[in-house]
C-alpha cells in the first residue's frame, strides 16, 4: 500500500502543474528586462482585437515608443501567431515587435486560462512590465491608446518614497 501511494502522488502533482509553452518561456525571460515591455494577448478572429488594429493605435504606439519592446502573443488561436494580420497593419516588421503564438487550443475545457503566470479570461489583454515587475494590467477589452501611453510614461519614470517623512 505505501508503494502505491508513492506512485499516485506524482501523477496527481503532474496533472495539476501548469505546463509552459515556448511562447510562455520566451516571454518569461523578456519581461525580466530592465526596459519597459508590453505584452499584448490577442487573436485575429477577435472583433475587439481587430478594432484595435483598424484604428491604427497599435501602429502609432509602436512607432512612437521605439525604446519599448512589444510582444504580440496570439492566444486561443490553435497555435497560429496571427502574423498575416499584423503585417497588414505594418506591425510585424517593426524592430521592437516580437510575434508569438501560444499552441493552446482555442475552445473547450482545455483552452489556456493563464499565461506568464497570470490569469487569462478575456482578449485583448495588455500587460506592462519593467524589470520583471508587472506595472499595469489591462485585462478586459480594448486598449485606450492615450491611457496606454500614460502607463508607458509612468512605467519608465524612476521615483521612490526614500527620504519622504514617515507617517507615525
Amino acid at each position: 500500500m505505501p508503494a502505491l501511494r508513492l506512485l499516485i502522488l506524482p501523477v496527481f502533482v503532474a496533472g495539476t502543474m501548469y505546463a509552459q509553452s515556448a511562447a510562455d518561456e520566451k516571454l518569461a525571460d523578456a519581461i525580466k528586462s530592465p526596459q519597459t515591455t508590453v505584452v499584448h494577448l490577442w487573436a485575429p478572429w477577435c472583433s475587439n482585437c481587430q478594432t484595435e488594429l483598424k484604428t491604427g493605435g497599435w501602429t502609432k504606439m509602436i512607432n512612437e515608443n521605439p525604446q519599448v519592446k512589444f510582444y504580440f502573443v496570439s492566444v486561443w488561436n490553435d497555435g497560429q501567431d496571427g502574423r498575416a494580420m499584423l503585417n497588414k497593419f505594418g506591425i510585424a516588421a517593426q524592430p521592437n515587435v516580437t510575434i508569438l503564438g501560444d499552441p493552446g487550443p482555442r475552445r473547450g475545457e482545455n483552452k489556456i486560462k493563464q499565461f506568464a503566470g497570470l490569469p487569462l479570461s478575456w482578449i485583448p489583454t495588455t500587460w506592462i512590465y519593467k524589470g520583471g515587475d508587472l506595472r499595469y494590467a489591462l485585462n478586459y477589452g480594448e486598449v485606450r491608446f492615450p491611457v496606454l501611453q500614460q502607463f508607458l510614461a509612468d512605467s519608465q519614470s524612476e521615483w521612490s518614497h526614500k527620504g519622504e517623512p514617515l507617517i507615525e
